[in-house]
Parts: structure tokens; C-alpha cells; sequence
């Protein structure tokens, strides 16, 4: 055989190798069959541990050299993850998972998530999946009624919170830079972010990101931060305060700012107000909770992640925008290649936030809520506020415990009397280890203390109390 017909043979290897990997044959079918009832035992199984995490080198030993030039074979491989890889991945949707902000997504969601994949949509723009953005925005349209935006406020659903609040924060700066250039007058020598001693990381992290200052406001001693504190803030920053984040459901605490009182101060003061209400935002779908959430209504952006509290898969974050033209001036990526896109005049989501390719991460929650309805919702988030002042009351009728701060949303801090840092990270290994719960020590002021946090509707009365029997 000539080197010509070997080198024309190796190309018919080649492409006959990457069909194999896309063409509808038995093997596919299998593989698609196979990772769909493994799916389907995952999502309708009451029986999923907690599990916990393995250490590198148990891994390496028990999952290591899995990539190899000829493949495992669909079968292997799912048998590694489901055996090896799935166990060292601490269950997030689990009733007893109660530490950082946990995932507590409708089957309804999980369902759809895979028809996302399997539908190949793609969520950046009107022209390529026109329908899938017009449900995204109908979720979207549907959180800013809630929340009292106007019908014009509209956004785009991006990976999460720290997302979410930078391209927020990124389009706040382009107004306030907008507004001086058309003024004439000069930039500052830094821009600043105002915000609550008590803020998310991620405000301090756009903060580094954008190189801009962020200024912490100190707060009272229940954690909130009020209109007061802000307005010094501003009248010592002036106009390079760029925006003022109020945030709406600390992630330590659950704990609300005084919306309401930094809102009024834009009667006098011309400032960006976002609410940075990632987990807790979700709570002012009830009537329960409602009250702590005043002044949202006149917030320019704000967020809530359906992935923590509105039961939707990892990851999706809910960005909105009073005016979503702010956040097309500052987002909008200029390219030749896109000259189909930003030249028309439909609204694509890229346009809205730092990213240009997006998976339709609205799609889950839009299936979820047109499936149970909004009802069903505002009961499953009502449920977990009940439940924490419930195990909240217990808590004070424990000697040996004792409550940080009273619960406004559905965290609960409290310290076991007389234990030391050490003691608390014993407790919580043990804990893990028994597969009773995942409770990781906090703290606050340089104390040690212990925390739940409710969003599973699973969760009950009862899983907590055993846990709490455990501190005696």
C-alpha cells in the first residue's frame, strides 16, 4: 500500500472514530438508556445517602487512569462514578445537609435539566433559542411583579451570586461613568462600593475584580445595616459611590438590611441601590416574611438564586434590572462575527451580564413553577421559615445551648455552652461519619458556633431535634 492510500486509510479510521461518538447506533442507544435509568434511580430514590468526601489518594487509587487512549466503555464508567466518584460527593439535596446554603431542587427541576442538555438549546441569544428565552423572561417578568419592579425590569439567569452581583456592580460603574462623561467632569481617583460589614464575599471579591474600593459599613448588633450608616457612608465617598448593596438574607445569618431606610435615601441622593439577595430573597414570596423585604421595589438591580432557596438545580442565579438598558450598555460584546446579533433588536441574554455563551439555566425553575404553580412555592419556602422558629425555640429551652442572634429568615446560629473550636469540629466529623448530617462549624466574632440552614421541605422537626440530642 502506497504512504498516499495508508495516510487516506488512517483519515477513514479517524472520521469512522469521531462518528462513533455522535452516531445513532446500538452502543449509543445503550449508553443513553443506561444514563438515563441511573437518572432516574437517583431522582426517585428516598434512600440516598449523605455520603462523604474520599481523600486524593483513595481516589487515584480507586478512580485513577480512567482517561485512556481506547476508553473504559459507557458501562465502566458509569459503574466508577456511581461506586467511586458519586460516594465522595457529599449529597447537597439531602433533608439532614444543613451546612453552608444547601440545594433542595423539585424533581420537576432535576427532570428538566436533562431535557436542557438533551435539547442542545442554547441560551445567549433570541436568534438561536427564541423560546427558551422567552420562558426564561417569563420567570423573570414573574420575580419582578413579586418584587415590585416595573413591567419593564428585565435581566438574565447567570451561574450564581458572585456572577450575579459583578455584572450587576460592572453595570453600575458604566452608568455612573456614562453620566460623568456626558457631564464633562472627570472620573475619581477610585470608585466605591458601599456595602454592610456583613456583606457577601462575593461583593468584596467584584471589589478586586473591578479595582474598585469597597467601603464596609459597620452594622448594629443584630447585624443589620440601616439608611443612617449608609447615608455617612455617602456623604464622606460623594459621587464616586458607584453603588450601595443592601443585602436581603445575609448567608451566615439569613439576616435582612433595613431595605427600606437605604432605599428612602434616594429621595435626596442620586445612587445605584442593588439587593444582593442570592439566598434569602426568595422569602418575600410569602406573607410570613414579606415585610422584612420593604424598598426592594425601588432597588436598580438586584439577585435571588433559584438554586438555593426557589428549588432549582446547581447552578442559576436570577439577575434583574430596573432598566435592563443599563445593563445592555455595559455587557453587550462587539465583535464581527456577532454583527447578527447586536445589530438587531432582540433581546438576547448575553447582553445583560459578563458572559456571551450561556446554557438557558431559567429553563428547570420555568418547568417547575408552570408545573406546581406559584402557590406551591410560597407553601414549601413558608414551611422552612416555621420550621426554623420552631427549632429556634427549642433551642432556648436547652441549658447547654444558646442562640448568636434570633432567626429572621431560615438560619439558625446557636453555640453548645463550653465547647471550643475543636469540640465542634469533632461533633460535626462524627456527625458525617454516622451519615446522621452534614453540620459544618461557623462562626462570628471569632467564636465557634454550630448552624442549620433550612431550605429542604424534607427537612423536619425531628431531623433537627436528633441532632441537636447530640450536643448533650
Amino acid at each position: 500500500m502506497s504512504r498516499t492510500s495508508q495516510a487516506a486509510s488512517a483519515d477513514v479510521q479517524h472520521a469512522d472514530s469521531a462518528t462513533r461518538m455522535h452516531a445513532i447506533t446500538p452502543e449509543t442507544t445503550q449508553i443513553v438508556d443506561m444514563v438515563l435509568e441511573y437518572a432516574r434511580r437517583r431522582m426517585l430514590g428516598d434512600d440516598t445517602p449523605l455520603d462523604k468526601p474520599m481523600s486524593p489518594s483513595e481516589l487515584r487509587r480507586l478512580a485513577g487512569g480512567s482517561i485512556t487512549d481506547d476508553g473504559l466503555g459507557a458501562r465502566r464508567a458509569l459503574a466508577l462514578f456511581e461506586n467511586v466518584l458519586a460516594p465522595s460527593c457529599i449529597t447537597t439535596d439531602h433533608a439532614r445537609y444543613l451546612s453552608f446554603i444547601p440545594s433542595a431542587p423539585s424533581k420537576a427541576a432535576t427532570a428538566f435539566d436533562l431535557i436542557v442538555s438533551a435539547t442542545a438549546v442554547y441560551g445567549g441569544s433570541w436568534l438561536e433559542g427564541s423560546g427558551a428565552v422567552f420562558a426564561e423572561n417569563e420567570v423573570l417578568a414573574w420575580l419582578a411583579a413579586e418584587l415590585g419592579l416595573p413591567a419593564t425590569a428585565g435581566g438574565v439567569f447567570v451561574q450564581g451570586g458572585t456572577n450575579g452581583n459583578l455584572s450587576a456592580l460592572v453595570a453600575a460603574r458604566e452608568h455612573a461613568d456614562r453620566r460623568r462623561r456626558e457631564a464633562g467632569r472627570p472620573r475619581p481617583e477610585r470608585w466605591v462600593i458601599v456595602c454592610s460589614a456583613e456583606a457577601h464575599s462575593s461583593i468584596a471579591s467584584a471589589g478586586r475584580v473591578m479595582d474598585v474600593d469597597v467601603v464596609a459599613v459597620p452594622v448594629h448588633d443584630d447585624g443589620t445595616l440601616r439608611g443612617a450608616e449608609v447615608a455617612t457612608a455617602l456623604d464622606e465617598h460623594g459621587d464616586a459611590v458607584i453603588a450601595v448593596v443592601a443585602t436581603g438574607g445575609s448567608t451566615n445569618f439569613g439576616i435582612v438590611d433595613d431595605i427600606a431606610s437605604i432605599a428612602a435615601l434616594k429621595d435626596d441622593r442620586d445612587f445605584w441601590l442593588h439587593v444582593d439577595g442570592a439566598y434569602g430573597l426568595a422569602a418575600a414570596l410569602t406573607e410570613r416574611a414579606r415585610h422584612r423585604f420593604e424598598g426592594v421595589d425601588r432597588a436598580d438591580s438586584l439577585i435571588v438564586d433559584p438554586h438555593k432557596w426557589l428549588f432549582t438545580p446547581f447552578d442559576s442565579c436570577a439577575l434583574l434590572y430596573r432598566d435592563p438598558a443599563r445593563g445592555r450598555e455595559a455587557h453587550t460584546q462587539h465583535a464581527e462575527y456577532l454583527d447578527a446579533l447586536t445589530d438587531s433588536l432582540d433581546y438576547n441574554p448575553s447582553d445583560y451580564a459578563v458572559q456571551l455563551t450561556r446554557r438557558a439555566r431559567g429553563l428547570p425553575l420555568w418547568f417547575s413553577l408552570a408545573t406546581f404553580g406559584v402557590e406551591a412555592y410560597r407553601d414549601a419556602i413558608d414551611a422552612s421559615l416555621a420550621l426554623t422558629e420552631r427549632i429556634a425555640a427549642e433551642i432556648e429551652t436547652r441549658p447547654e445551648l444558646e442562640l448568636v442572634r434570633a432567626p429572621q429568615l431560615s438560619v439558625v446560629v446557636f453555640e453548645r455552652r463550653g465547647w471550643e473550636a475543636a469540640d465542634y469540629a469533632a461533633w460535626s466529623d462524627r456527625l458525617l461519619d454516622d451519615q446522621t448530617a452534614f453540620v459544618v462549624p461557623s462562626s462570628h466574632q471569632g467564636r465557634t458556633n454550630a448552624r442549620f440552614a433550612i431550605v429542604n421541605p424534607r427537612t423536619t422537626y425531628d431531623d433537627l431535634v436528633g441532632i441537636l440530642d447530640t450536643m448533650r
